[in-house]
This record gives structure tokens, C-alpha cells and sequence, in this order.
């Protein structure tokens, strides 16, 4: 029986080095996002600050397995074979808690995580222990537990997400006010002092909290007690000193060095600090087994009392921590996916939003609309325009092919964020306050974000929305550790070993699953023939523009409308979900491209205005063509869910036959478009009138069905309903293909 214990040590290795890569994958956002939004530094560059951040944090992070120890529970009161109970349900609560994150591509706190984790297996295991006692009850529970502790760390998740929310807001709209949009002419009379003070902050936090628990650390305690305006003051005057050389001289822009350490330091940090969130539960663990295997008491009389004691640093251990945490910095694209949401949400520009907003978002909004109108009613009108000016965005002049190059917000924006982030976390540690280093640098980076007015009213209530899911989720995450790792470890002191096989066994399933599944939407997202905005000035670009996404189109909706068909006719829902799915996602492009029609048109030029109506014509139809789909695919998702009955033998021959014709007439078009042979359209169009007369056909018939033979009326009302969408997506689609035919041959003539 003793051997289960050394396999459990076994497997809470595996568990560590899983954890490790999932962990990373998911904070990686809290000191990759400023340098990868801005764009201020190449990617290449920024992985490897953050890599040697990563790998020398990683090493000297010794100092910091102090909370799987002891911080949440009291180790003196528990026997070894629960103290196992306990660490086995953490891990496997861990790396399936953040694994689910990583894949829906949500930031949470590993730190947040690891404590509830720890704390709802502790408290199931001792509220076992008081249940089997005769002299316990539950007022008992406080002496297992280190109430205290958890209690602090609760406070500081309510007051990091509040305070690192607010100061962001409040030093990025000051900084916005000084250096405004166009910082290049305030940057050479400003720029040395800024640097001067980032620098001064960022580096106080290397030390103060990036080397934290390092062997230096007690040094630095000691030189910065009561020395601390002094270094900060000298730090500040060398600092701005190097920065107006290395702008005057050098003639380099200050931001890159300062979002360049700012990276670095969080990495530091994240690491130095962050790794007990990973490894400290199996090192613990470790360190109580070779206490207990060298004691030679039974497991359930060896009390873990070593637990409260100073343990011995494993540096071969953190340097192979630190090894596989740079690698999967490099080569988890979980962790860019996890990046995307963040970077999304700050962004300056328009684009593609993730969240849809709820009830609470548009009331946050409308309430902050009304309070801002008040609050500039109250400043003279001189004033306000003075402070809107301060705010006006440049405008940026690239070429077509290069829009994708710019960046999510400026340099100053990212400065900000690495500055404040790291302040704050300095000032935190300094106080001795527990924080989230993920709630931190997400919450500044929204409140610069708001400040930044970032979030016009074209976005403000998708990225309010999408703050309040993923803060939600971080108080989800507390919740669903707690009770989730309870859940684990009361099963495991149930079953044993055969209970722990089983768990391990559907944490692996449920990964490899989690992976496979994240693999497939990533390559599915690369295949997949999105739509593009169209970026042309004249009605010759738009048309070979508009082209590609026409047949995209069309060939998407070939493929949902056979989907469609054929789940009706073999009433099998998972096809029929796939084709609604597909269709929705094909409909919020489109409503993309419409929504961009008001930046395609600013951008014409004046001799080419008449782009803009054919542009318009062709969302227009493309548009009816969707909704024409969507209809078909949900009204028949609807009919087959709600277990109606199933389509006749004539009818399900007639739907199939029309479905055929226009696949291979969407094939041909499709083709067309890509090779640009428009002068084709004719016959297409001559063949698509034969097909609305064979549709119209199997209308009448329908007719003389319902009065003679036919008995559902659920059932004639949905293949009435098809026969008239599918006549309207031919109507769309012959009139896309009469203002293709019409337009090249104006192109030709002119």
C-alpha cells in the first residue's frame, strides 16, 4: 500500500509539468499584451525578453512555495495521507480548470486558482475529519484552516480589480492629455522625463517584486530600508539622464526601452513569483514524502508538522521549470489565442467583436454616457473642445495591402499599462497585500483602454460586455475551484487509488480532447474562406474585390444549403446544428462588410463615387442571400428538434433534386468569379430562370398535395416555407449576377 504514495508523487510530476504548459499558456497574456498590441518592438524580439524574464524568475524563485505549504492550510493538523488527498485533488482540479480557459480563450488567475483549489480540498478533508470525530464540530474548521489568509486574499481580488482599473483610467487620460495622439513633437521635450520616471517605477518593481523571494532578496531588503526616496530619487536622475541620450543622440523613440523592460519585468515577476502556483503543490508534496518515508510511521499517524518549516531549495528543479516555461512561451498557440481576447478588447480601432452585449452592458453604458454629457455640461464649451482635440486620432495614411500592420493602440498606451501594472503590483508587495498579477495588468489595460476613449459607441457595449465575462469568469474560477477540487478530494479519500486512476485517466481524456478540438478550430479558421473588407478606391478594384467574396459566399452557401437538405431529409440534428452554426457565422461577416461600407466610402476617391452604390448593391444581395439560407437551415433545425414529422418521399426527392441544380449552379458561378470571366454570366442567368420555374413547379404541386393527401400541416408549412426562401436566394443571386454581368460590361466599354 505504501507504494501508492511514491506513484502518486509520480503523477503529481506529470500533473506539474501539464500544469506548467497550460499554466503558461494562459498567463502569458499579462506580459506579452502591451508589447505585442503596440507593435513598438518585432514578436521575435518581445518572446525573447520575456523568455530570459521567464527563465531567471524561474530560477530564483525559491523563496515562493510558501502558500502550497502552509499559506491556506494549517499542515500540523492534517496526517500524510490526507495532506496527499489534498495535493492530488488540487493538481487535477488545476490543470482542468485552466485548461478550460485557455481553450474558450479567457484570461484567469493561476493564482486565484491554486488558493481555492487548495482551500476547498483542505476544508473537504477536514470537514471529514470533524464528521468521524466525537469531540469536533464545525467551529472546529478554523483551526485546520488559515482563515486569515484566505480571507486577505479575498479583499485583494475586490480592491486589485477596482483600484488597478481606476489608476489606469486615471494615469493614461493625464498622459493622453500631455502627449496626446500626436506624441512625436511632445516626445522630444517630455519624452526624457517620462522615461526617467518609467524606468525609475519598472525597475523599483524588478526588485521590489520580480526577485522577491530570490537568495538576493533579503540584500535588497536591506539596502532599500529606509533608503527608499534616496534610490528612487538617484534612479530617477540617472534614468531621464540615459533617456535624453538615448533620444538626442541615439535618435531612438524612448517608448521601446521602456515597453521592452516593462516586459520583462512582468515576466520576471510572473514567473519568480507565479511558478508556486505550478510546481509548489508537487514540490510540497515531495517534501512530505520524504519526510514521512524516512520517519517509519504509518501514513495516517505521521503528522505533516515538516510542512511548517523552512524547506531546502531544488535549483535543478526550477531550472527545469523555468526551461519548459519558455517553451511553451514559444510554442503554445493556446497562449496567443488567450492574448487575442485581451488585445481585442483594447484595441483603438473597429473590428470584429468577440462578446455580445448583455442588459448589464448596455446599462453600464447608457449610465456612463449620461454622467460624462453632465459632467462636460458643467466645463465651459472652450474647455471641452480644447480637451476633445487632445484626443483627435491621427489619421494613417499605408498602403492597401499593409493595413493589417498597424497596432491595437500606440506606444504610450502601452507604456502606461507596463508602468501602472507594475506600480501597483510594487506598491501591493511592499503592503504585503495578496493580488492577482492577471487581475491587475487585465484591469489596467481596460481602464487605459476606456480612458483612451477607445471604446467609442460603435464598441463600448461589446467591450463592457466582454470585461464583465471575463471577470465573471474570474469569480467563477474561485467558486468552481473550491468546490470542484472539495468535490475531488472527497472522492479520492472514498475510493483510493482505483478513484485517482480514473480522475487522471479523464483529466488526460478531457485535455487531449480540449486539444484536439482547439487544433481543428484553429486550422478550420486558417481554411476557411472569410470575407474581406474591400479596400479599393475605383469600381474596377471593388469589382475583382467584391469577386472573391462572392464566390466565397457562394460556395459556403452551397455547402450550409446541402447540409441543411440533407439533415431535414435524414433527420439527424447534429448536421443540422452544424449548418445553423456555419450560416450565423457567415451572416456576422457580412454584417462586417456592411458595417465598413461607412470607411470604404470615406476613402473613394471623388472621381470614383460611383463604387459606392455597387458596393452596396453587392452586401445588399449578398446579405438576402444569407438570410435566405439561415431561414432554410434553422426552420428546419426547428422542425427536426421539435420532433415533427418527417418529409414526405416526394417531397425529400424534390428538395434533393433542387438542392442539386443549385449546387452545380453555385459550382459554375463560383468559378466564374474567380477567374473573372463575367462575360459567362448570360447563360447562368438564362439557367437560372429555368430553376425559379422548376421551383414554382414543385410549389403547384405542393398545392394539389395538401388538398388531396397531405395530413401535417407542420410539415407543409416548412416545405412551403423552403420552396419560397429557396426562390428568393435565386432571386438575390440572379440579381448579383445581373449587376456583375451589367458592370463588366461598363468596365469593358469605358
Amino acid at each position: 500500500m505504501d507504494n501508492i504514495y511514491l506513484i502518486m508523487i509520480v503523477a503529481l510530476t506529470v500533473l506539474a509539468i501539464a500544469d506548467l504548459v497550460i499554466g503558461v499558456s494562459n498567463d502569458a497574456v499579462n506580459f506579452l499584451n502591451s508589447a505585442i498590441g503596440s507593435k513598438a518592438i518585432s514578436f521575435k524580439t518581445i518572446m525573447i525578453v520575456a523568455s530570459l524574464g521567464i527563465f531567471i524568475g524561474a530560477v530564483f524563485s525559491s523563496g515562493m512555495m510558501e502558500v502550497a505549504r502552509k499559506g491556506i492550510f494549517v499542515p500540523g493538523n492534517f496526517y500524510f495521507n490526507e495532506i496527499m488527498i489534498i495535493f492530488m485533488a488540487v493538481m487535477i482540479t488545476d490543470i482542468l480548470l485552466l485548461d478550460f480557459f485557455n481553450t474558450v480563450g479567457m484570461p484567469t488567475s493561476t493564482t486565484v486558482s491554486i488558493v481555492f483549489e487548495l482551500l476547498g480540498a483542505a476544508v473537504a478533508i477536514a470537514l471529514i475529519k470533524i464528521g468521524a470525530s466525537e469531540t469536533e464540530s464545525m467551529s472546529d474548521l478554523t483551526k485546520y484552516i488559515n482563515t486569515k489568509k484566505a480571507t486577505e486574499i479575498i479583499y485583494g481580488i475586490l480592491l486589485s480589480v477596482v483600484i488597478a482599473f481606476s489608476v489606469g483610467a486615471i494615469v493614461q487620460y493625464f498622459s493622453r492629455l500631455i502627449f496626446t495622439f500626436h506624441y512625436e513633437k511632445k516626445i522630444k521635450y517630455l519624452g526624457a522625463l517620462f522615461g526617467g520616471g518609467s524606468l525609475t517605477a519598472i525597475s523599483y518593481f524588478i526588485f521590489l517584486k520580480g526577485l522577491k523571494g530570490t537568495p538576493y532578496s533579503e540584500q535588497l531588503s536591506g539596502l532599500f530600508a529606509g533608503n527608499e526616496l534616496i534610490i528612487l530619487a538617484i534612479s530617477f536622475v540617472v534614468f531621464t539622464i540615459l533617456s535624453q541620450f538615448y533620444m538626442t543622440v541615439l535618435k531612438k523613440n524612448i517608448f521601446i526601452p521602456i515597453i521592452a523592460i516593462g516586459t520583462f519585468g512582468l515576466a520576471l515577476a510572473f514567473a519568480g513569483n507565479d511558478l508556486v502556483n505550478f510546481i509548489g503543490v508537487p514540490m510540497a508534496a515531495y517534501h512530505s514524502y520524504l519526510a514521512w518515508a524516512s520517519s517509519g510511521t504509518l501514513a495516517s499517524d505521521f503528522s505533516m508538522e515538516v510542512l511548517g518549516n523552512k524547506v531546502p531549495t531544488e535549483p535543478m528543479l526550477l531550472f527545469i521549470a523555468g526551461t519548459i516555461m519558455v517553451l511553451t512561451l514559444w510554442f503554445s498557440k493556446k497562449a496567443r489565442t488567450v492574448a487575442d481576447t485581451e488585445i481585442g478588447l483594447a484595441r483603438q480601432g473597429d473590428g470584429h467583436e468577440k462578446f455580445q452585449p448583455n442588459l448589464l452592458s448596455r446599462w453600464l453604458v447608457r449610465g456612463s454616457s449620461k454622467l460624462s454629457n453632465g459632467f462636460n455640461a458643467m466645463l465651459p464649451a472652450k474647455t471641452v473642445a480644447k480637451i476633445n482635440k487632445k484626443f483627435e486620432k491621427p489619421v494613417i495614411n499605408l498602403p492597401k495591402d499593409k493595413t493589417y500592420e498597424l497596432p491595437a493602440f500606440d506606444q504610450v498606451r502601452a507604456s502606461v499599462n507596463l508602468l501602472v501594472a507594475g506600480v501597483l503590483i510594487s506598491i501591493a508587495t511592499s503592503m504585503k497585500l495578496p493580488l492577482s498579477t492577471t487581475y491587475v495588468t487585465f484591469m489596467v489595460a481596460m481602464g487605459t483602454s476606456l480612458a483612451d476613449r477607445a471604446w467609442g459607441s460603435e464598441s463600448a457595449v461589446y467591450r463592457v460586455a466582454g470585461v464583465l465575462n471575463v471577470i465573471g469568469g474570474w469569480f467563477g474560477t474561485a467558486i468552481i475551484a473550491f468546490v470542484t477540487a472539495g468535490l475531488m478530494a472527497l472522492l479520492i479519500d472514498l475510493g483510493g487509488p482505483a478513484v485517482i486512476a480514473v480522475l487522471l485517466f479523464l483529466a488526460a481524456l478531457i485535455i487531449a480532447r480540449n486539444y484536439i478540438k482547439h487544433r481543428e478550430k484553429t486550422k478550420e479558421l486558417k481554411a476557411e474562406d472569410r470575407l474581406e473588407k474591400s479596400e479599393s478606391n475605383s469600381i474596377h478594384g471593388v469589382i475583382n474585390e467584391s469577386a472573391d467574396n462572392i464566390s466565397k459566399v457562394l460556395k459556403r452557401v452551397s455547402k450550409t444549403n446541402e447540409m441543411a437538405i440533407e439533415g431535414l431529409i435524414t433527420k439527424n440534428l447534429v448536421t443540422l446544428k452544424k449548418a445553423k452554426n456555419k450560416v450565423t457565422k457567415l451572416e456576422d461577416e457580412i454584417e462586417g462588410l456592411q458595417n465598413n461600407i461607412f470607411y470604404f466610402i470615406k476613402a473613394l476617391d471623388d472621381s470614383y463615387l460611383g463604387a459606392s452604390k455597387f458596393y452596396i448593391d453587392v452586401i445588399g444581395d449578398l446579405q438576402d442571400i444569407a438570410q435566405s439560407t439561415s431561414f432554410i437551415a434553422k426552420a428546419s433545425h426547428k422542425h427536426i428538434n421539435n420532433n415533427h414529422k418527417a418529409l414526405k418521399v416526394n417531397q425529400a426527392k424534390e428538395l434533393k433534386e433542387i438542392d442539386l441544380k443549385l449546387q452545380h449552379m453555385f459550382d459554375k458561378v463560383s468559378e466564374i468569379f474567380d477567374a473573372r470571366t463575367f462575360d459567362e454570366l448570360n447563360p447562368i442567368l438564362e439557367e437560372k430562370q429555368l430553376l425559379l420555374e422548376d421551383v414554382t413547379e414543385y410549389i403547384q404541386k405542393q398545392v394539389e398535395r395538401t388538398r388531396t393527401v397531405e395530413s401535417s400541416p407542420k410539415n407543409t408549412t416548412l416545405y412551403f416555407s423552403i420552396l419560397l426562401e429557396t426562390k428568393d436566394l435565386i432571386k438575390s443571386t440572379l440579381s448579383l449576377l445581373e449587376l456583375y454581368a451589367q458592370e463588366g460590361d461598363n468596365v469593358k466599354s469605358n
